[in-house]
């Protein structure tokens, strides 16, 4: 029962620590990658609130130092996905029927103890398991998953606060319901905030989840659902099922009581799920709903009228940072004829202070790719780019994996506008420029609006503000989120919502109420204050 209108606090951005040469975050932060780095730790599922050990173990390693073991952890079977799904429904009801203000605490309380307590284990877990510097680890495991806790509840409560008009003698109202079903949460490597976000959202709406975290990422999420069971989270909330994509997704996609899936990965993956939802609808209670980031093949259009230095530094912060592992991260870009001697000179001076190498040596820029696979997939793509008459590698392409999967940052010029790193999502350090006549101005704006299936982030450097106005519009449906003088990486949660379209997914906005409002089923009300005591309308009299 809710004795009060209560008003959550007003959120706002957690600041960004620096990390600095002596400063008490850094002797923190280094205390505990040691203690951490020195434990091999063994990794249940949650099941209903409990520890499930299953047997079938698979190893988390450093990318960095792949015979580094930081943990083995369980994966599901069948039988554990579908102890799973029971538990997530017998837990709905008590969870949808809990006071907003209730489950609000719980998401303000972890929001509190990963600023304070939990920072050094999260990002920490997120630099040794995922290869991230500490600048990467703190603007996404810590303060990114910080704002999401904090903004969503305060966007729930906008989202709550929706009503409809009344008329005289009634009162509307509207239940923002939970769906009817469990949500499916799938989650990626590369953003420790977006594996804490994707379960965490629908579950503040009142929905249960069934939660499959990136076999890559198992380490520092399980450290996640740890901190959302320390801040009250009710067993069978949130069930952690880490396991292969199919055995795990293969039961829940066919589960009746399926009512939507939260998806961030890559687009065949998430084409998957939607066609096997598509072939299983009639079978469902409800229809599923559908939410999906997937991949990215992200712009930097230069005008001859930019800055050339800063159109540099957004290079290479947007292309190289995390390896480039992201999915908004710069990987094919357009510079005109007139500038192209000059972000040459300025790329090669900035790439060659750059060094790659153990994130715990705090002076390495950049890290390892995430595992052999993707090491695998880079190096062919680089090799074949030196190989290629319409291409040719202008920086890098240098991979070394006997210890970790390094890969130093490649600049790859594409004398094929759709020579195939233009238009191929590749998810790692390997930037692809094409040169374009300074006349063609128009032409290559269109070829940078077509080349890709995707449509997640793009920027334009200019200082013509006529020129910035005409790619503004040549780009509109290029993407979701776009830029003006600036990188396509690092959007901030309740400042730019983030999502895109086409073959990038559903677009539903992370970051904003947007998203909220996917994992709610609304229901009007209408009471009539004094109902009507007679049937017939005054129409019917002629006198």
């Amino acid at each position: 029962m809710s004795l009060g209108t209560f008003q959550v606090p007003l959120p706002i951005n957690e600041p960004i620590k620096a990390y600095g040469p002596g400063s008490p975050e850094k002797l923190s932060l280094k205390k505990a990658l040691k203690a951490m780095s020195a434990e091999e730790i063994e990794i249940p599922l949650v099941i209903d609130g409990k520890r499930v050990e299953t047997g079938k173990l698979e190893k988390s390693v450093m990318p960095h130092d792949h015979g580094h073991t930081l943990a083995k952890f369980h994966q599901a079977s069948t039988r554990e996905v579908e102890s799973a799904i029971q538990a997530a429904e017998k837990a709905r009801p008590a969870w949808a029927a809990l006071p907003f203000e209730e489950r609000a605490a719980i998401f303000l309380r972890a929001a509190e103890m990963l600023a304070t307590t939990h920072r050094d284990r999260i990002n920490a877990a997120t630099m040794l398991g995922q290869s991230k510097t500490a600048h990467q680890a703190e603007i996404d495991s810590a303060c990114e998953l910080i704002d999401f806790w904090r903004f969503n509840v305060h966007f729930a409560e906008r989202l709550y606060r929706e009503q409809p008009l009344s008329s005289p003698g009634v009162w509307n109202r509207m239940e923002h319901r939970p769906l009817d079903g469990f949500v499916f949460a799938v989650t990626p490597f590369n953003f420790t905030s977006i594996a804490g976000n994707l379960p965490t959202a629908p579950a503040l709406m009142g929905n249960t989840v069934l939660w499959k975290p990136a076999s890559t990422s198992v380490y520092s999420n399980w450290f996640l659902m740890e901190l959302l069971e320390e801040a009250g989270l009710p067993p069978g909330v949130i069930n952690f099922l880490p396991g292969s994509g199919a055995t795990v997704g293969d039961p829940v996609v066919a589960s009746r009581h399926l009512g939507g899936v939260h998806f961030t990965g890559s687009t065949a993956v998430f084409q998957g799920i939607w066609g096997a939802i598509g072939k299983n609808i009639a079978n469902y209670a409800q229809y599923p709903r559908i939410v999906g980031e997937t991949g990215g093949k992200d712009f930097v259009f230069a005008h001859n009228s930019c800055d050339v230095q800063a159109l540099c530094v957004a290079l290479v912060r947007g292309a190289f940072e995390f390896q480039g592992q992201k999915c908004s991260a710069a990987s094919r870009a357009y510079i005109p004829k007139s500038l192209w001697k000059q972000v040459q000179a300025g790329l090669g001076e900035m790439l060659a202070g750059i060094k790659v190498g153990d994130v715990q040596d705090f002076t390495n820029y950049m890290g390892a790719v995430i595992d052999k696979r993707s090491y695998t997939k880079l190096k062919g793509a680089i090799e074949a780019a030196k190989k290629s008459k319409d291409a040719r590698v202008v920086f890098g392409g240098d991979c070394k994996d006997a210890k970790g999967y390094f890969i130093q940052p490649t600049v790859i010029e594409a004398l094929d506008p759709r020579y195939d790193t233009m238009c191929t999502e590749l998810f790692g350090p390997v930037l692809t420029m094409h040169v374009y006549e300074d006349k063609k101005f128009e032409a290559a704006l269109e070829l940078a609006a077509t080349t890709s299936e995707y449509a997640l982030t793009g920027a334009v450097f200019a200082d013509d503000r006529a020129a910035i106005l005409q790619a503004t519009n040549a780009l509109r449906y290029a993407a979701g989120n776009f830029y003006v003088n600036d990188k396509p990486t690092g959007a901030v949660v309740g400042q730019q919502p983030f999502g895109g379209s086409r073959a990038s997914g559903t677009n539903d906005k992370a970051g904003s109420v947007l998203n909220l409002t996917r994992w709610v089923s609304p229901r009007s009300i209408k009471e009539t204050l004094v109902p009507p005591r007679d049937w017939r309308y005054r129409f019917l009299d002629e006198a």
